[in-house]
């Protein structure tokens, strides 16, 4: 059983660093607003997560299909969509369930089972501890104004929580003009940054023998930053982005992994965006949206 699991789980993430790096790829396009392509990377993180998708004619997987990679019917129903899982290893005789072609390589898919399943759990602990100590140790922030607080447990701005979001800021933040900071973090809250935050690192921590998927989440959590500064961009005037670059260049370049940061991603990279941040129209937006959609949907289907 646990070598059956543990053989899937390396085939979605063999399939999840593919989509991943066309991510990375696609990202790349610069006339595409980041706000928008940033929805991509909800294929990696599906693929390392559901190990089934549904058939579909025009999904990538169909140019790959045959060459390196194959689809394997699952039982589950659902009307008249045929789901699927992608099977890239090909080193079973059978599926559903999966017959190894000899003891030795079972055996080496046990034992490979047993430390995954070793080092998840040593993962999500020291994350599960790493999240309380933070937490306990905000607790004595001073109240600033509605849901921010000053800390001396903080070096640079930081939204902490999911249900309940606080904006923490240094203690020598007190008197500084933070209408950048604050639309920062606020653009954070209302995007569901942290609760993103979190389902990517639970979706790493479960495929932790994975480097790549280790690149995928720094990526990911860079162009979370991208797109909230682009957010921010969107509703200011030049001579505003050149002041909301400014106060950048204060800020730490550190990032917490369950937190959003005023300062979690290249400074200079951000400075750039956002100082050469053009204006889009709704009707470009909702092309763009449009072919993040379909790009999206041939990602997380399987080969039709």
């Amino acid at each position: 059983m646990l070598a059956e699991v543990f053989y899937w789980l390396l085939n979605m993430s063999i399939i999840a660093t593919v989509m991943g790096l066309l991510v990375i790829a696609i990202r790349r396009i610069k006339w595409i607003p980041r706000r928008v392509s940033v929805w991509l990377w909800l294929a990696p993180f599906l693929r390392m997560m559901v190990p089934f998708g549904a058939k579909f004619r025009f999904s990538i997987l169909s140019l790959i299909s045959g060459q390196v990679t194959k689809t394997v019917p699952m039982d589950i129903p659902l009307g008249q969509v045929v789901m699927t899982c992608s099977n890239t290893i090909r080193m079973a005789d059978s599926y559903q369930p999966v017959t190894f072609p000899s003891r030795s390589i079972e055996r080496v898919f046990t034992v490979a089972a047993h430390v995954w399943i070793a080092g998840t759990v040593i993962l999500v602990s020291w994350m599960v501890l790493t999240y309380i100590v933070a937490m306990k140790s905000t607790r004595k922030a001073k109240h600033f104004t509605e849901n921010v607080y000053l800390s001396e447990k903080v070096s640079s701005p930081v939204v902490y929580g999911i249900l309940r979001p606080r904006i923490l800021l240094p203690m020598l933040y007190e008197n500084d003009d933070l209408k950048y900071v604050l639309l920062h973090e606020k653009c954070h809250i209302r995007r569901k940054d942290n609760l993103w935050r979190l389902l990517g690192v639970i979706a790493v921590c479960i495929h932790w023998f994975n480097p790549f998927a280790w690149i995928l989440l720094r990526e990911f959590l860079v162009d979370l930053e991208l797109a909230c500064d682009e957010s921010v961009a969107a509703g200011c005037s030049m001579d505003e982005r050149k002041e909301y670059a400014g106060v950048l260049l204060t800020c730490t370049e550190r990032t917490p992994l369950l937190y959003s940061p005023f300062g979690g991603a290249p400074i200079r990279v951000r400075i750039e965006r956002i100082v050469t941040y053009r204006q889009v129209t709704i009707t470009a937006m909702i092309c763009f949206s449009a072919l993040i959609g379909a790009i999206l949907l041939s990602m997380i289907t399987n080969a039709g």
